[in-house]
């Protein structure tokens, strides 16, 4: 559906209508509007996520979904599966149905070096009866997690991970969640819709958002993912789709498996009409000819494979006529005309010397291995995670084993395999401790995970649970570090974090290294942070298992007091969109605990301030802003605070739902992204005087 500038005017108009004439509408005039607007809404959809060229401003999006939900709302009748609203809203599964794919998944043979490379195009042309170059087409191996998606008459009906190739979990729930996957085709250009159409692709997680979510779990005290690919699978194999669909994952489509009715030639036929009817194509897919140039692709994509925003671990070679396909066909678990050429790893082999366990703000256990250090694609590592007891015997490390170790970008450094040849005997195998490392206390197994049972009577929990309540973003207690409550826990001057209120600066004095003025200065910050800005702020630095800032704000916003959160019901809780069964748990437990109860009415004793949500009004109410750059006079936690008080958000990253980027001195990728998809852009004399501050 291509839109004409006359026909978004038109468009535009018809939404000023009042929403009372919605009451109004005969059911045929209501159905005519709902399947107009869905049709609309996907067109739009595709644009950003696919095209990443948006052709209408946020707000114009915003009231075109408002007024497709208030209609829906009015005529329940009307809504099908197929309509953009219905993405996330269902109920969280018992577990996975089984899916068995109509044509196999097959896996791909590997190439680590160019002469395997170049035999396999010999075998190629063997098999052809060829001398000549082939045509092959070439694109990024992305390194995720592989799904099918099928499509009957249009629309999107099903969906399973690749599973043994054969049969697949059925995730189709949780795919819906992904914004990237239309869930109704596109008709466009009068392209034909098959009666079926499967649709093989790769979900994956970008890597800043691999970095956020691994920062959000960390200031949670859960488990990191390992890498971009875990958290992906890990994240679309969610038995409630609500998990899924606050995770970032996006997707890749690459081929088809069963097509009834549409006919194609060649590999790069079928992927120009997958990206036709609203599927998302890597762009960076290229036509070469002759092995030579896939080669040469492959050194190309290596070079700029940290530019990238997302995990390849090499690249496929496919031979791009599907005649030619047909006539290679398949070994029993692969093809013969496509390869995948791998990247050289990131990886370096070196000794554990030893595995320790380190203790979480929640209680949770996690095996580190120390290593003789070792450098891994320019980073020297010393320590990488073991992640738990299960993934320790499923790679049977032992301490004084030769391991390899890998690490991509940012992500921690892991242990990827154990090189048995090289044991001799006086290896030792690890099990968790059943005591607590830092307390004694008895540790229990909760799924993969172990736990420390002393809760706050454990030093490890204690410290980490101060460090969190102080946080920039929590209480804001300006140089109360690591060190510092270090000396207070030890000296038992702090036994619960309301015990941070009630230090004595003859106490502090006390200890080592402190200093009248430094003392003053700690005990004037402490005071200053009775006042927290916002509710959120506070439910956050309370440290509740699973409640991130995004949930904090959204809890406030829902019960508007802390009274009124610490008696939500279960029930209460999960009615709440963003909120899973889990997180609803941890949040009656937390409250229905008598020590936090005691201590939250400490804080209250004590003088903290337990403010109501932010206010309804503001200036910058419901208004949406990203910060890129460096700013002169203001510090990004300063922004932001202003922002927040205003009754305004700010978001880590460029999408469609910000509406103004601020802009400082060297902008990052966020300006650039934002300048591509037109955006408002603020220098921060505007964005000061939008506040009133200039």
């Amino acid at each position: 559906m291509d839109l004409t500038s006359g026909e978004l005017c038109a468009k535009k108009l018809d939404m000023q209508r009042s929403w009372k004439d919605i009451k109004r509408l005969t059911e045929d005039e209501a159905r005519e509007e709902i399947e107009k607007l869905g049709e609309e809404i996907n067109y739009h959809n595709y644009r950003y996520y696919v095209l990443q060229s948006p052709v209408i401003s946020d707000a114009e999006y915003d009231r075109l979904f408002r007024r497709l939900q208030a209609l829906e709302e009015h005529f329940p009748q009307f809504v099908t599966p197929d309509s953009p609203t219905q993405r996330i809203g269902a109920r969280p599964l018992e577990e996975f149905g089984v899916v068995k794919h109509t044509v196999p998944m097959l896996s791909l043979n590997n190439a680590f070096t160019e002469e395997e490379v170049v035999e396999f195009d010999r075998r190629v042309k063997k098999l052809l009866g060829t001398t000549g170059d082939i045509e092959y087409a070439v694109e990024p191996k992305i390194d995720g997690l592989a799904v099918e998606l099928i499509y009957v008459d249009g629309l999107f009906v099903q969906g399973a991970t690749r599973g043994d190739g054969y049969t697949g979990e059925d995730v189709t729930q949780n795919l819906k969640t992904i914004r990237s996957i239309p869930l109704k085709l596109l008709s466009r250009k009068k392209l034909p819709i098959p009666r079926k159409l499967e649709v093989r692709g790769e979900v994956y997680l970008a890597i800043e958002g691999f970095k956020r979510l691994n920062k959000e779990r960390e200031k949670r005290g859960e488990p990191l993912f390992a890498n971009p690919r875990n958290a992906a699978s890990g994240s679309l194999r969610q038995l409630d789709p609500r998990i899924t669909a606050s995770r970032p994952l996006d997707i890749f489509c690459y081929g088809v498996g069963v097509v009834e009715g549409i006919e194609f030639r060649t590999h790069m036929e079928t992927l120009a009409y997958l990206k036709d009817v609203g599927l998302k194509v890597n762009p960076m897919v290229e036509l070469v000819k002759g092995i030579e140039g896939a080669m040469e692709y492959h050194r190309r994509l290596e070079h700029m494979r940290e530019e990238l925003d997302y995990e390849v671990d090499g690249i496929v070679i496919k031979v791009n006529s599907l005649s030619q396909q047909e006539t290679l066909g398949v070994l029993s678990r692969s093809p013969r005309w496509a390869l995948a050429y791998k990247f050289a790893p990131k990886e370096e082999t070196t000794i554990v010397k030893d595995i320790k366990v380190g203790v979480g703000r929640t209680g949770a256990l996690t095996p580190v291995a120390v290593l003789e250090p070792v450098e891994v694609g320019g980073v020297t590592i010393e320590r990488a995670t073991l992640h738990n007891q299960d993934e320790i015997d499923r790679k049977d490390v032992r301490i004084g084993d030769a391991v390899v170790v890998a690490r991509a970008g940012d992500v921690i450094p892991e242990v990827v395999s154990v090189i048995k040849d090289r044991r001799t005997g006086g290896e030792k195998r690890f099990t968790m401790p059943d005591r607590c490392p830092e307390c004694g206390s008895r540790v229990e197994r909760d799924g993969a995970i172990h736990y420390c049972t002393g809760g706050l009577t454990c030093p490890a929990q204690l410290k980490e649970t101060i460090r969190h309540f102080a946080g920039k973003r929590a209480m804001d207690i300006e140089g109360l570090g690591g060190k510092h409550i270090d000396q207070f826990v030890n000296a038992g001057l702090i036994k619960d974090v309301a015990d941070t209120y009630y230090l004595k600066k003859e106490d502090i004095l006390k200890l080592e290294r402190w200093a009248e003025k430094s003392a003053e200065n700690l005990l004037r910050a402490i005071e200053k942070s009775k006042e927290p800005p916002e509710l959120s702020r506070l439910i956050f630095a309370l440290g509740i298992k699973g409640v991130g800032e995004h949930l904090a704000d959204v809890l406030a916003e829902r019960f508007s007091s802390l009274e009124n959160l610490m008696n939500a019901t279960y029930d209460e809780l999960t009615e709440i969109p963003e909120i899973g069964p889990e997180t609803a748990r941890n949040i009656v437990s937390f409250f229905g605990e008598e020590h936090n109860r005691r201590v939250i009415e400490k804080l209250r004793k004590v003088g903290v301030r337990f403010p109501q949500k932010r206010p309804e009004a503001g200036r910058l109410k419901d208004r949406v802003f990203v910060f890129t750059g460096t700013l002169e006079g203001l510090t990004r936690d300063e922004a932001k605070e202003l922002v927040e008080r205003e009754g305004g958000r700010c978001s880590d990253s460029v999408s469609k739902r910000v509406d103004f980027v601020v802009v400082g001195k060297e902008p990052g990728s966020k300006y650039e992204k934002a300048k591509k998809l037109g955006m408002k852009m603020l220098s921060e004399k505007e964005f000061k005087k939008m506040l009133g501050l200039e």
